[in-house]
């Protein structure tokens, strides 16, 4: 910034004008110029600052991160995450810095972002055939089945059980927000039963199906199923592609023949093992998880089925399909990426 500014000036510009281009305030400009003009080169340097000398070294600030990156069993700790204090005490250990406070490791990590106390939860693929299976939905998600443009008459449904939603009746009345006053919900609750959630939604046009059964299972499933093929435009339709994963209610070839059987314009179509994210109506039902269910204050089942319902009524009006933008190019560099990885692992 400040050989710019040395430079427009050398070039005939005023200060506003070089203001204006770099960013910064006419002041600065002036203070750089009139450095320059008395020093040359040196006066563009940081001046001496007062105060006490840094006390750790930047080598020692760098080691200190990559210990925080890797896990505490490689160093013979036996903890399964670092915590600040656990981290300023290894440090400490082994030496590489003098006594240094928990508040000096949390900012030196902050620097990036660093926070190794947090973990988060993921799976490989372990479907054989993951690649193909997972790549024939998100062709139907982009309107393709077997390489050609669904027609006019077929339909793409997304369907799966939210399972065990809960009648949680609090012991005292939930509040509203208050004047400098979060929402507070008792903590203790009487048990007022369970239900089970079953939806479908139409990937392109928005339509949604919902029913609430005491449980899930292969007729639950079976009435979720009747309740859109007997509606229109699906009754009719050419083909109407059921893309379900591999919970029990829909499982394996016997589900296939048991549906495809049962509605000649049904196809069943599974994701792999493991790939729910795949699978458009759990979005809905995070939406429903975060909108309705929690936190979860209901004093009775019949509350639970009236409330999810007249959200799913709600929630339809204004819904839009899903922007969906991961695509069968996205995942090939994503199951590239796991193939890199499991490599070392398998070297080793």
């Amino acid at each position: 910034m400040r050989a710019r500014i040395v430079l427009d000036a050398a070039a005939g510009l005023p200060s506003a004008l070089i203001a204006r281009r770099v960013g910064v305030t006419p002041n600065t400009v002036r203070k750089w110029r009139k450095r320059f003009c008395t020093h040359g080169s040196a006066g563009l340097r940081d001046r001496p600052r007062p105060g006490r000398p840094r006390a750790f070294p930047a080598a020692v600030v760098a080691e200190a991160k990559a210990i925080a990156c890797e896990l505490p069993a490689t160093r013979g700790v036996p903890i399964s995450r670092w915590s600040l204090a656990e981290l300023r005490e290894e440090l400490i250990a082994s030496g590489l810095a003098a006594p240094v406070s928990t508040s000096t490791v949390r900012r030196w990590l902050d620097e990036d972002a660093i926070k190794p106390w947090q973990h988060r939860a993921w799976i490989f693929p372990r479907d054989p055939d993951f690649a193909a299976k997972a790549a024939r939905v998100l062709d139907l998600y982009e309107g393709i089945f077997d390489g050609a443009k669904l027609g006019e008459g077929e339909y793409v449904i997304s369907a799966d059980e939210k399972t065990s939603i809960q009648a949680r009746c609090r012991c005292h009345p939930t509040l509203p927000p208050g004047r400098a006053r979060v929402m507070r919900v008792e903590h203790e609750y009487d048990r007022g039963g369970a239900l089970a959630y079953l939806a479908a939604w139409d990937v392109h046009h928005a339509r949604l199906f919902g029913r609430l059964e005491p449980t899930t299972g292969i007729q639950p499933f079976g009435r979720l199923v009747a309740q859109v093929m007997t509606t229109e435009p699906y009754a009719s339709a050419t083909r109407v592609f059921w893309v379900v994963d591999n919970g029990s209610s829909h499982r394996g070839q016997a589900s296939v023949d048991r549906l495809q059987g049962e509605w000649a314009n049904l196809r069943l179509v599974h994701l792999p093992v493991h790939a729910s994210w795949l699978n458009q109506i759990e979005i809905y039902f995070s939406v429903v998880q975060r909108k309705v269910v929690t936190p979860n204050d209901f004093t009775d089942l019949a509350e639970v089925e009236a409330r999810l319902l007249a959200f799913q009524c709600r929630y339809e009006q204004t819904a839009a399909p899903f922007d969906w933008r991961f695509t069968q190019s996205d995942l090939d560099r994503l199951l590239r990426r796991l193939e890199e990885h499991e490599q070392p692992a398998r070297a080793a």
